[in-house]
This record gives C-alpha cells, sequence and structure tokens, in this order.
C-alpha cells in the first residue's frame, strides 16, 4: 500500500526566496528610499511655488510702504497731503486731477471767509489741455513767467517756484458761488508739465 506524499509546508526552511527584484528585502528597502527621496522632491518643490513669490510679494510691499512713507516725509514738512483730494473736494472747488498723474499732493484750509484747496500734480500735455477745457480756460490763457498764486499761498504749503522753468500762470474767475482758481505750471519737462492749482471759494 502507498501513502500519499503530503505537500511541502510554506514555512520549511528549505523553501526558496522570491528573487530581489520580486518584493524580497533589498527590493522594499530601494522602494522605500524611493519614496522617502519623492517626498522630499515634492516638499522642495512646494517650497519654492509658494516661498518664492511670497517673498518678491513681501519685498514689493515694503519698497511700496517705504515710498509712501517718504512721499508722506517730504510732503507733510510743508501742510501738503500725498495723494488725491476726494472726489466731494475735487468738484467742490473745481480742480479735475487728471487721470494717470504722478506726484499728487493737496492741502485744505477753511474759515468763516474763505475756503482754499491747494493741489498739485504732473500730468501729460494731453492732460493739461483737458485740465483746462474742464475748468473752461485753455492754453491760450497762460502769460510766461505770471505766477499767479500769490506769495501767502505759496508760503502756506511750501511751493518755492524759483526753477528754471519755462514758468506760466493763469488765473481763472467764474461767478460766485464758484471758486476762482490761480494756476501756474511748470514746463522745465516738455512732456510732463508740473501744475500747481489754489482754488478759492467764499460761502
Amino acid at each position: 500500500m502507498t501513502v500519499p506524499r503530503q505537500p511541502s509546508s510554506p514555512d520549511r526552511s528549505g523553501a526558496p526566496e522570491p528573487p530581489d527584484g520580486e518584493g524580497g528585502p533589498a527590493h522594499r528597502t530601494e522602494a522605500r528610499s524611493h519614496m522617502i527621496r519623492r517626498r522630499w522632491l515634492t516638499a522642495i518643490i512646494i517650497v519654492l511655488l509658494i516661498g518664492v513669490p511670497a517673498g518678491y510679494l513681501v519685498i514689493s510691499a515694503n519698497q511700496s510702504r517705504n515710498s509712501g512713507r517718504d512721499k508722506e516725509d517730504k510732503y507733510s514738512a510743508t501742510g501738503l497731503t500725498a495723494g488725491w483730494p476726494s472726489r466731494v473736494q475735487r468738484r467742490l472747488y473745481d480742480v479735475p486731477v487728471q487721470p494717470y498723474s504722478e506726484e499728487v499732493a493737496y492741502y485744505e484750509t477753511n474759515n468763516w471767509r474763505t475756503s482754499r484747496l491747494y493741489v498739485q500734480f504732473l500730468t501729460s500735455n494731453a492732460g493739461l489741455t483737458r485740465f483746462l477745457k474742464q475748468i473752461g480756460s485753455e492754453e491760450s490763457a497762460f502769460k510766461a513767467d505770471d505766477i499767479t498764486i500769490s506769495k501767502r499761498d505759496r508760503n502756506v504749503v511750501g511751493w518755492e517756484f524759483t526753477g528754471p522753468g519755462p514758468w506760466y500762470g493763469l488765473t481763472h474767475r467764474q461767478k460766485d458761488p464758484a471758486p476762482t482758481l490761480d494756476v501756474v505750471v511748470d514746463r522745465s519737462n516738455a512732456q510732463h508739465p508740473m501744475v500747481y492749482v489754489v482754488s478759492t471759494t467764499t460761502p
């Protein structure tokens, strides 16, 4: 009588190990090492994608803030405020500051007799033409070397019209209660005139 042969146990010491390339210990070690390297690479890429642009934004914001502080310091010594007058102020005083103007600053005074708005802005030749048209005047009204803004008003905001120029001025009078505008323009930059305006109203 023949006894049936029993199958070999998988736990037998003689059972062959799977090849390294098919899930053996060496393969598992290599796979773990590859996974760690991949995670580190992903983390570095994320840091670069988020951190570098964020750094540029911080630097840009600091530069912009410092520039704003420089302007505020520059104008605060003269009483001017860096920035645009409000829309209400521009409308009441009839001072249409032109779009895309630079070096914009203003100052307002009020008392029981008169109110004044002092405004300066750097614009283009086209911007100056539009400004004059909007207040109801034109460039032919300018007179060379005519500083129409009084010494008193110049002292209020520290304007000193002593540069090489050429300088041009005009006074645009309107019927009450519309304001009277004294305008002086510095054309030392032929393409970008600097405009100074004092608008006076009498309540």
